[in-house]
């Protein structure tokens, strides 16, 4: 290969002009000015994929990308009027066909009176870092955390499109200002002095970990996220770069869920004491009855005594009696009551209905090893139904499932909603639990059956009573996997 002019490069020896070209990463071209390539390193051979052989003597136009046929003439001009063209980024064709970007910086080379003899050119390809680049702004674009670059004196070096719309700033309202500006009293005026303490010492109170902290919005309102830190030196500059997650909706969600936990909770106490109540009015009816047939045999056989003592003992009688006919009056009307009582209905989805009580049933579940697969089928009918009182039943089933394969090996909880075969929708919870103990089967929803140690036995027979009162059924079978699935149906809307 041969090195063109050197004599401008001053009075090195051409040998190590050439090692150098040789060495380099760039691609370092020389060419008259008509565009003839009169020199071509190994950088260039990699970089184009023509060899040197294959391009001294060629025109450098065999490098134009379509589309960029005119740019070389123009570069070729500008070079002769005396022009340097510097950090010009363009496309360039490889010898395979394909399209690559390039930097490229070319020079006019002068003869020892200075005249203009040709054009030298030093060409990067930036392709790859290109793409990447595009890439990570793309994703911190696109990212719905917000990312947010600091200097180590606190300043905003980059603001996402994700940190604009949770902060309420543009970017260059942000950028070149600190970091504080995002932050309310008293961090916003500690801030400088966490950077500077952890410069000295080098403790981290954050940078590695996520904590929650409060941001403020450009409007002046406050709300909480959630920050994560990390560092990087980037030509010789600490860098930090936080990532932030607006925490609002989370924590309204969660204050909802809670609400909505202590809601189903009261109608749960409600609806057991309804279903205690029924059973013993159930129960207490029978000797009600009975009292009251002791108490008119009584009232006839004193009928028969002579006397003060027995007339008073029969007015006594007859007290009783009104007692117990009102105390019967009184436990029919409690029947009724809890009989006739349907709560508030409404037209539901039965997909989102599923999907709120399983956020409502899995709080907590996550690390009990317990594997969750949500089945929904596509365009469900919708139901008229008492939106507490279902998502209870659910509920209730969930945990129950969860309960029961707390020492099983496999644990896995399917819940799902399908048509059934009469055009009604089925739900089905089915987990991989030891099963129902036969001794308890036939009797899994009468009220106070329960294998628990703690249960009170009227889960089952609420969710039972519920369902029906929609105008469904539930049951339970034995799972083909192992364990049980309790499956129940609604009609849907006609």
């Amino acid at each position: 290969m041969t090195v063109t002019e050197a004599a401008d490069f001053g009075k090195l020896p051409a040998n190590f002009l050439a090692a150098i070209v040789e060495s380099s990463e760039d691609a370092i071209v020389g060419k008259t000015l008509d565009g003839i390539v009169t020199s071509w390193n190994r950088a260039a051979e990699l970089i184009f994929g023509y060899s040197e052989a294959e391009m001294i003597g060629r025109p450098i136009s065999v490098l134009a990308a379509p589309g960029a046929v005119d740019e070389m003439p123009r570069i070729l001009e500008a070079i002769r009027r005396g022009e340097r063209i510097a950090h010009y980024v363009t496309e360039r064709r490889r010898k395979d066909g394909r399209i690559i970007l390039v930097a490229l910086t070319v020079s006019p080379i002068r003869d020892e009176q200075g005249h203009i003899i040709g054009a030298s050119k030093i060409a990067r390809d930036i392709t790859d870092v290109t793409r990447t680049t595009a890439l990570l702004r793309s994703v911190s674009e696109t990212i719905p955390d917000g990312m947010v670059v600091i200097d180590d004196r606190g300043i905003v070096q980059s603001f996402s499109a994700a940190a604009e719309r949770m902060f309420g700033y543009a970017a260059e309202e942000v950028l070149g200002h600190n970091v504080s500006l995002l932050m309310p009293s008293p961090y916003r005026e500690n801030h400088d002095s966490y950077i500077a303490h952890y410069l000295a010492t080098g403790e981290r109170r954050i940078i590695g970990l996520g904590r929650v902290v409060t941001g403020r919005r450009k409007d002046g309102s406050v709300f909480p996220l959630e920050l994560s830190v990390g560092e990087a030196i980037l030509e010789g500059r600490r860098l930090f770069t936080g990532f932030v997650r607006d925490l609002t909706e989370r924590q309204q969600t969660l204050q909802r869920l809670h609400e909505l936990q202590a809601e189903l909770s009261h109608v749960s106490r409600l609806t057991e004491m309804g279903q205690m109540a029924s059973a013993l009015a159930h129960e207490l009816n029978q000797p009600l009855t009975a009292a009251t047939n002791y108490l008119e045999l009584g009232r006839r056989l004193l009928a028969r005594a002579a006397g003060d003592p027995a007339k008073r003992a029969a007015n006594i009688l007859e007290d009783v009696a009104v007692q117990v006919a009102r105390a019967a009056e009184i436990i029919r009307g409690l029947r009724d009551f809890v009989r006739k009582d349907n709560g508030e209905r409404q037209t539901l989805s039965i997909g989102q209905l599923l999907e709120d009580a399983s956020a409502l049933a899995l709080i907590g579940v996550r690390d009990s090893g317990v594997s969750v697969r949500l089945e929904i089928a596509p365009e469900l009918p919708q139901v008229v139904a008492d939106r507490i009182q279902l998502q209870q039943v659910i509920v209730n089933l969930m945990r129950n499932a969860v309960e029961a394969m707390e020492r099983s090996e496999r644990r896995a909880l399917r819940v799902s909603a399908l048509h059934d075969s009469a055009g009604a929708v089925e739900i089905s919870v089915a987990d991989t639990g030891p099963g129902i103990a036969p001794e308890i089967a036939e009797r899994l929803f009468q009220p106070f059956v329960t294998s628990k140690p703690h249960g009170m036995g009227v889960g089952l027979s609420i969710c039972r009573a519920i369902v029906e009162a929609h105008g469904g059924a539930l049951s339970a079978e034995a799972n083909p996997e192992g364990g049980t699935i309790f499956r129940f149906s609604l009609p849907p809307i006609r």
